[in-house]
């Protein structure tokens, strides 16, 4: 029983945070709050808001893919605002990863850091597969078509038609730019990004002109030419069924999910804590403009699209070059894939940066192999973590269709914004959890079990007693071990219950059609989410005043013994 008990703690072990007197290095804050917007918006407006947006309006959402922005945008915004606040507590430059071993332990640590170097190499996979698209449609789509020609009929149907060698080169390219010690350049980012921008703003205005409003009340007769090509009823099957939102809502909240792909990247400003003028008011500033910029962008390139072409006859793979094709603009389609090249290449270097970052942390840490963490004496780059991340990374660009890889990066990206969400929450309920910065600016990581080893002594009925009375009624208004313990379990009773229900979701039609099981056990499931939601309610937060806190996560404490901070 020790044996596990020590297993245990270890499992549930936090970093500690120690301040190093003297340690101050000015210099390294050089990011204002421009350059924070300026390098969220490059790693997010890339490849989503100019490939995928076809892909979700001609197969999931129609016209009405702008409300699927809408609401993506929306859980985007909370996932935002927890970054942010976990941004302004623990300012060092770190991720998901950082944040989660700080709060919840070595075993949500390991999780969260695995998830986001998968996130990771999956997000550049899928970018370079769609610059890779891009460069070919610009010279008539000649190597896909060789390759196609000469590989398909060997591929599995699990892997893509083809191999995509121009990605595979283009990846490797870049990991050896990163092994020599290319830098960060801000500068880089400002010119793509002020080109991605002009671009777009092109695009918007140019839908608007051209642009048909019919196109958003489309009905049956207006196509009936591709009747005979779907179900051939009255409906119209693959089609939909016409008007602004051919899939109805359900196509809504199915775009909703894919969507949320285009708002991925907004997490890099919160990577650059260290390097910021002032973390506490730029992260969550830049975050929030980041997050409004992009769902303007999204918002009305996706309505200027749906505008100019029938959704039904948008082009999956180029939507934009073919959309002004098909309105009689066909050179403005080279401006089009210039803008197309330039966001995708700040999003892939927003995106190759990081990536062996997060290795080499996991690496120094001990959760990955210690060779990962190897430093290049003369360029002073993590060489083993960047050559593993990019080769990996390459090589899924190699084999994976764009439209498989977007599916993977959502799910993935979800788990690691949720799991910060966890991580505040748990961090909010935690004793003596001050990670500010004001006054350091440089801080040593020293780890030790935070669990404290108990000694095995009787629990006694009155015992028992006071930890449920502890439940509802704590003994505290500030926090303690008790009712951080307390929180902490609610918050994997929540996981554990989030995942039963993601699987009775599985049957939508036989819940609320009254089938007496499943029936019974969704509200089993809604009541046991409810009480441990109220549990963590009841419990004092931590009242120390902090400069960000995401409202979203804070409910106030009824009870006037436990004043809300």
């Amino acid at each position: 029983c020790q044996d596990v008990h020590q297993f245990g703690q270890k499992l549930v072990r936090r970093r500690q945070l120690k301040t190093t007197e003297g340690s101050e290095r000015p210099e390294a804050r050089h990011l204002n709050t421009l350059d924070l917007v300026v390098l969220g918006v490059a790693s997010t407006l890339g490849a989503g808001v100019y490939i995928l947006v076809g892909e979700v309006a001609m197969f999931t959402a129609g016209p009405a893919i702008i409300i699927s922005f809408l609401v993506a945008a929306l859980s985007s915004v909370l996932s935002g605002l927890c970054d942010a606040e976990f941004g302004t507590r623990v300012s060092w430059t770190g991720s998901a990863h950082l944040y989660s071993y700080i709060s919840v332990g070595e075993l949500w640590a390991f999780i969260t850091g695995w998830n986001l170097i998968l996130t990771y190499v999956i997000a550049v996979a899928s970018v370079a597969r769609a610059w890779s698209h891009t460069f070919d449609s610009l010279i008539g789509n000649h190597i896909s078509q060789a390759l196609e020609g000469t590989f398909s009929p060997y591929m599995p149907y699990f892997l893509a038609k083809y191999p995509d060698f121009v990605a595979l080169a283009v990846l490797l390219l870049l990991t050896g730019l990163l092994v020599l010690g290319a830098p960060e350049s801000t500068l880089i980012y400002k010119v793509f990004t002020g080109i991605n921008v002009l671009v777009l703003s092109f695009i918007i205005i140019s839908g608007f002109i051209k642009g048909d409003l019919h196109n958003w009340k489309l009905m049956e007769q207006d196509y009936a030419l591709n009747t005979s090509e779907s179900s051939g009823t009255s409906r119209l099957g693959p089609l939909g069924s016409g008007g602004f939102a051919p899939f109805g809502f359900d196509g809504i909240l199915q775009g909703a999910a894919l969507c949320f792909y285009m708002f991925i990247g907004f997490d890099a400003i919160v990577t650059k804590g260290e390097e910021a003028l002032n973390p506490q008011w730029s992260i969550p500033v830049s975050t929030m403009i980041t997050i409004i910029i992009c769902f303007l962008a999204c918002f009305g390139v996706s309505a200027a699209l749906t505008l100019m072409v029938p959704y039904y006859q948008i082009h999956p793979d180029s939507p934009l070059p073919q959309a002004f094709l098909h309105v009689g603009w066909g050179p403005a389609r080279y401006v089009v894939a210039v803008g197309t090249l330039c966001a995708l290449t700040s999003s892939l270097l927003g995106d190759m940066f990081p990536m062996p970052r997060v290795t080499y942390v996991m690496a120094e840490d001990g959760l990955l192999f210690r060779g990962l963490a190897q430093i290049h004496a003369h360029t002073g780059t993590p060489v083993m973590a960047i050559i593993s991340s990019g080769t990996l990374a390459a090589v899924t660009a190699l084999l994976f269709e764009f439209s498989d890889l977007v599916d993977l990066l959502s799910i993935g990206t979800l788990l690691a914004y949720s799991l910060v969400a966890l991580s505040v929450l748990a961090l909010r309920y935690q004793p003596d959890q001050n990670f500010s910065k004001k006054e350091k600016t440089e801080e040593e990581i020293e780890m030790k079990p935070k669990v404290e080893e108990n000694r095995s002594e009787p629990v006694s009925e009155a015992g028992n007693s006071n930890i449920l009375k502890s439940l509802w009624f704590p003994t505290s208004a500030i926090p303690t071990q008790k009712s951080g313990q307390i929180v902490y379990a609610c918050a994997f009773l929540l996981v554990l219950l989030t995942i039963l229900s993601l699987i009775l979701a599985q049957w939508p039609s036989r819940v609320f059609s009254g089938d007496p099981v499943l029936t019974t056990v969704a509200v089993l499931l809604l009541l046991l989410i409810t009480g441990v939601t109220v549990i963590i309610w009841r419990q004092s937060p931590d009242p120390s005043p902090f400069p960000f806190r995401s409202n979203s996560l804070h409910l106030p404490n009824s009870s006037p013994k436990h004043p809300c901070c």
